[in-house]
């Protein structure tokens, strides 16, 4: 393998929690209760829309706003995991290989390193690659820490169809 054909991108997804208790909180495909969850036009998983902007940025396809925007009433409520898989399909598509991603979320509340094996499998699967998922708690510092909202990373690693995209 050429080390020039090794694309790396990045990804930030970042939502305030809604005070609305019917509010599904879902993160890396996984429905979390009891909670109130972020406040999104899609059904607001910002995991996956952290992985989401990683692969898009690594294959130089922009960013998640670019391809579902905010405004438009076809992505209102949309499960993220179909707009991750339609992702990883553009990304497949430009003869992109996904060899890996690594995510953390960071939340106060809820606690969810119960859900990560479940959120790494179904991740796992729509990208076709290993996907972990780390989770951290700001410590109850700021924001975050009063459980006013909900940030994820991630970072992909992939393979160019040729070295020439670099």
């Amino acid at each position: 393998m050429d080390i020039t054909s090794l694309r790396v991108g990045s990804g930030l997804d970042i939502h305030k929690l809604s005070s609305d208790p019917e509010r599904r909180f879902i993160v890396g495909g996984v429905e979390i209760q009891p909670s109130n969850g972020p406040i999104g036009h899609s059904d607001g998983d910002p995991l996956c829309h952290a992985i989401a902007d990683c692969l898009l940025g690594a294959s130089g396809l922009g960013d998640i706003g670019d391809h579902f925007g905010d405004t438009d009433p076809q992505w209102k409520n949309v499960d993220s995991m179909d707009l991750l898989r339609r992702v990883v399909d553009m990304v497949r598509g430009l003869g992109y290989q996904i060899l890996n991603i690594d995510s953390t979320i960071v939340l106060q509340h809820p606690k969810v390193k119960r859900f990560r094996p479940m959120m790494q499998e179904r991740l796992t699967q729509v990208v076709g690659a290993p996907v972990s998922v780390k989770a951290k708690s700001p410590e109850e510092v700021g924001s975050l820490g009063q459980s006013e909202g909900v940030v994820a990373f991630a970072t992909a690693l992939c393979l160019s169809p040729n070295s020439s995209n670099i």
